[in-house]
């Protein structure tokens, strides 16, 4: 079966099986499992036993992280899977996708992959097969930003699920599209997507991991909308799911917990919730992050603020939720530190408010040039003398209004005359 193995087959039996797992290293287990699935024989026991020789051949040549023999092997396999049930082959071909994606760095090599079973699939025409195929391809190709790929693939794909009626792949689909738009900023289209999928969930059984996928989705796009309160409930129900299944996934459930608190004003509890029997489950730098951000925020210090986003750049700005919340967090820090400082002023230089905040001048010119159009205070800024003016909030003069309540009210009474008049005349 392998070409890289030229030497005969041996029998597929448990003996075989036995001796290929007690070889000296993992090159001669390798080499003799190829050897089994060589055997030509295709009776019920063979074919078990060459089904335990795959899986354990799958789990040999990932620990050995051969990606290229992996795919190679699928390829392979495919008289094989002629000879076994389709749902034996589903739970095969997913099984040695699966075993790919644990090899670090191979995201080009799946998406070849799973193009290459999707069109042996349609040759085969092995629908049930296919269709997942397709949905992990999706997932790929979004990872890789292919994203009007990946759309064009699940606009057809949802549609024939759809007509199929399989709820639990269009749970599946129906996130993986939520997800999609979401990376697209369509928060209209995803929250759709993402209403489709709760709909087919509560028509079946969904597996607690999905449940939670499904939550984790759901607190993402409530934390969009600045609905903090109720995002947090979503990430707490999320955690628990993972928590529990010990996914990795929990950390992140968590971290978007803390988030939610610091921006609605409460990072006093941040502590508290990594302390608690099962935040003390998680303790590392994602932790740490969010904890030095809680303490940036308490003192209202953007020196911390900015050494936090340094220190932890990875666990900040590179996870695209956390850091387009902690931006606007930011720029409300900002923004509440200058109006404070200039409080006392009616005309100060903006260096001096630069060393006062610690910032470059440059940037705080900027900050306060928006903050004027914003109308978050009147003044001006004399950019030939460096200095920012600072008006006084102009007294509104009741007049105006006064006189334009007063000609309603006429344009009223001399309405309701020629009403009267209208009706005597008749």
């Amino acid at each position: 079966m392998s070409s890289a193995m030229q030497l005969s087959s041996i029998p597929a039996t448990t003996d075989s099986l036995a001796g290929a797992l007690e070889a000296v290293n993992p090159t001669e287990s390798i080499s003799l499992l190829y050897r089994i699935l060589d055997d030509p024989s295709s009776s019920p026991e063979a074919l078990r036993i060459k089904e335990q020789a795959i899986s354990m051949l799958t789990d040999l040549l990932t620990q050995e992280k051969k990606a290229e023999e992996l795919r190679s092997l699928l390829t392979q396999l495919r008289p094989f899977f002629s000879l076994i049930p389709k749902a034996k082959t589903a739970k095969i071909v997913r099984g040695i996708i699966d075993a790919v994606a644990k090899i670090p760095e191979t995201s080009d090599l799946q998406i070849s992959l799973c193009k290459e079973m999707v069109e042996w699939t349609r040759a085969e025409k092995r629908t049930f097969l296919r269709q997942r195929v397709e949905a992990r391809l999706a997932a790929l190709l979004m990872e890789s930003k292919e994203y009007s790929e990946a759309l064009s693939l699940l606009t057809g794909l949802i549609k024939e699920v759809r007509r199929l009626d399989d709820k639990l792949l269009l749970v599946d689909i129906d996130l993986l599209e939520s997800k999609l738009h979401f990376s697209l900023r369509n928060l209209p289209k995803a929250k759709a997507a993402l209403t489709a999928a709760r709909t087919a969930a509560n028509a079946i059984y969904v597996p607690p991991a999905q449940q939670g996928t499904i939550d984790l989705q759901s607190g993402i796009l409530h934390a969009e909308e600045k609905d903090y309160k109720t995002a947090y409930s979503y990430f707490f129900e999320a955690f628990e799911a993972f928590n529990t299944l010990e996914d990795p996934r929990a950390v992140f459930s968590l971290k978007y917990m803390l988030l939610c608190k610091i921006m609605v004003n409460q990072a006093d509890d941040v502590g508290g919730i990594i302390s608690s029997k099962a935040g003390l489950n998680y303790l590392g730098p994602d932790l740490d992050a969010m904890k030095a951000v809680a303490e940036a925020h308490s003192k209202r210090s953007l020196k911390l603020f900015e050494a936090a986003l340094r220190n932890y750049k990875v666990q900040l700005e590179e996870d695209p939720i956390v850091h387009r919340h902690l931006s606007s967090l930011y720029d409300t820090l900002m923004e509440q530190n200058l109006c404070k400082l200039i409080e006392p002023y009616s005309r100060v230089e903006m260096a001096h408010i630069a060393e006062m905040i610690e910032l470059p001048v440059g940037l705080v010119e900027q900050k306060l040039s928006q903050m004027i159009l914003d109308k978050k205070f009147a003044g001006t800024l004399d950019q030939g003398a460096g200095c920012l003016i600072i008006f006084d909030d102009p007294t509104a003069d009741a007049i105006f209004p006064a006189t334009l309540e007063t000609i309603s009210n006429i344009g009223k009474v001399v309405d309701s005359l020629y009403a009267r008049s209208a009706k005597i005349m008749a």
